[in-house]
């Protein structure tokens, strides 16, 4: 059997390795075992929290809701319930943008929710 010799090649995934983690603190951003270590943790991080993300979104955009219709004097489960009611499909994305850039056209949304 030949004799295989991975200089070039483990060069090559050790550059690749610590490029991935610069900008990483201490010995993560430049000992390999320490980088794999920290690539594999940021890896599952970022998939779980891709997921957590779009949760974190729509409570913002409840949050922004809610905010919106307290100068109305309407609470938000009232609201959205009401809205339900009405046969109102719109998104709560679309409600919030709406509350926050054009205050007229979800005053209108919710008098028809009332």
């Amino acid at each position: 059997m030949t004799r295989v010799k991975k200089g070039v090649n483990a060069l090559k995934t050790r550059r690749n390795v610590l490029k991935m983690v610069k900008g990483y603190r201490f010995g993560r951003s430049s000992k390999e075992r320490q980088a794999y270590e920290a690539i594999s943790h940021a890896g599952a991080y970022a998939f779980a929290h891709r997921r957590d993300k779009k949760g974190d979104l729509r409570k913002l955009w409840i949050v922004r809701i809610n905010a919106a219709l307290d100068t109305m004097g309407i609470s938000y489960s009232k609201f959205a319930g009401n809205l339900k009611k009405a046969g109102v499909e719109i998104n709560r994305k679309l409600l919030s943008q709406l509350a926050h850039e054009n205050p007229k056209a979800f005053e209108a949304i919710v008098a028809k929710a009332k």
